[in-house]
């Protein structure tokens, strides 16, 4: 087995999952939860989160990557962050996370 370099990440492995908004609007996905949902190729997804009990559904998300590590991040949108009062530092929680397909 390869000998894995780096900090050891969170150990998230389902859904949902309570995470901090960052200063700049975005919220992490953590490398362990990519890889057990297997959207470490995904491009766009739709995400539905849990913000002070209400279900929020954003559609054609972009899920942003480095190079060295398979978590995820994504911006909330401006316009959900103004609709619902999200501000940095608030804690939501993510149900799901589904590819985002065309239609």
């Amino acid at each position: 087995m390869r000998q894995r370099r780096g900090a050891p990440g969170y150990r998230v492995t389902k859904l949902p999952y309570r995470v901090r908004v960052y200063l700049n609007n975005q919220v992490l996905i953590p490398a362990n939860l990519v890889r057990v949902l297997g959207i470490s190729g995904l491009k766009y997804a739709v995400i539905t989160v849990s913000y002070n009990g209400i279900l929020i559904t954003v559609k054609g998300v972009k899920l942003l990557r480095t190079r060295h590590t398979d978590s995820r991040q994504f911006t909330i949108p401006r316009e959900v962050r103004e609709a619902y009062g999200i501000r940095p530092g608030d804690e939501i929680e993510i149900i799901d996370i589904k590819p985002f397909r065309l239609s």
